[in-house]
């Protein structure tokens, strides 16, 4: 068998695993130890959400939390076309030709997994839409309804993978998702909607989430400005009663942390100096709050280029980072004990 055999077997022996064909996990967690999976900014992409799920028994967690941003970026239209041929619009300025059915499911499959939502129709259809009186909001319903389509995928995933085992799912939608996800994610068995809330995560240990943020240039769905934000947060921080066991799972990263770096953007939001200059876009209201509570550790994501972590006081702040559209799930896996925890990253 020569290497590049080789090295294919084994990416498809891995991917196999995380499709949940793995016999046991690839490291057991000790006996009393909570272990947490904390990955975030999937943005639509189904490969990473199964992952994420798979990675219950392959890494042996007996939490999962997935921090902010679930939905994806845009709908790419596939055109029928009257000679039997599919137009994917959005790929090139002439579009890819799709010629059957096969090419058009292996295309649907490509674009799910970078988190795009492919939508099939007519070039009757597409007219349509084009010449409507609200061509906007027609696409903004379609591309809401598309969101909450694959959310309800997702969730028929999560609860046949781990309604049977002993695992803890949460959920807290991001600034990039609308509101109108919250409900669909609220119907499911297996998953726990965490925005606002103070939960228990084991019997020592609770966790206070929100996927708000500090304003964007996007100008997103969930931003406040940072007095706004810190009320927020305070109210729910309120409920907590031992700040030593609290874990904050806060969407934006404290702001000027090192977590938090993003590329620095001229006037039409393009990067500047080809994107080697970084600077701090966090949050000041989520620094404030880890500064004045202190709690063991806080789990933030939205920027996706600043993986790492950070002490912040006693506070240990992580990023997984993201890179969802490679098809990679980057997460922290964390082992909590009573008086202790340790944490790894992982990208796979």
């Amino acid at each position: 068998m020569g290497i590049k055999s080789w090295i294919q077997d084994w990416i498809r022996s891995l991917n196999l695993e995380m499709a949940g064909e793995l016999k046991g996990p690839i490291t057991r967690r000790k006996e009393g130890v909570t272990r947490i999976l904390y990955a975030t900014d999937i943005h639509g992409s189904n490969v990473c959400w199964k992952k994420f799920i798979s990675a219950a028994k392959f890494f042996d967690a007996n939490v999962l939390v997935c921090g902010g941003d679930t939905t994806g970026k845009a709908v790419v239209p596939i055109v029928e076309k009257n000679d039997g041929t599919y137009r994917c619009i959005s790929l090139g300025k002439k579009g890819n030709v799709l010629k059957g059915k096969e090419e058009v499911e292996e295309m649907i499959d490509l674009l799910s997994n970078l988190g795009y939502y492919p939508y099939i129709l007519t070039e009757k259809e597409l007219q349509d839409i084009q010449n409507a009186d609200d061509p906007r909001g027609l696409t903004q319903r379609l591309f809401k309804d598309l969101m909450k389509e694959r959310i309800e995928q997702w969730i028929k995933i999560a609860e046949k993978r781990l309604l049977d085992r002993e695992v803890s799912c949460y959920v807290c939608p991001g600034n990039d998702d609308p509101f109108e996800i919250d409900e669909v994610w609220k119907k499911s068995k297996a998953i726990i909607h965490a925005e606002g809330k103070k939960l228990d995560i084991d019997d020592h240990y609770t966790m206070i989430s929100s996927g708000w943020t500090n304003p964007t240039p996007w100008k997103t769905y969930r931003e406040a400005d940072e007095e706004q934000l810190e009320r927020m947060f305070e109210k729910i921080i309120s409920k907590v009663e031992d700040m030593n066991c609290c874990i904050f799972n806060l969407h934006a990263p404290p702001y000027n942390s090192g977590v938090d770096e993003a590329p620095e953007l001229d006037k039409d939001l393009r990067p500047k100096y080809a994107g080697h200059s970084m600077i701090p876009v966090g949050s000041k209201a989520v620094r404030t709050v880890i500064e004045r509570h202190q709690p063991p550790l806080s789990l933030h994501g939205h920027i996706h280029e600043s993986r790492g972590e950070r002490k912040i006081g006693k506070t240990i702040a992580v990023n997984p980072g993201s890179s969802y559209a490679e098809g990679w799930l980057s997460a922290v896996i964390i082992d909590l004990e009573p008086s202790n925890l340790t944490l790894r990253f992982h990208t796979g």
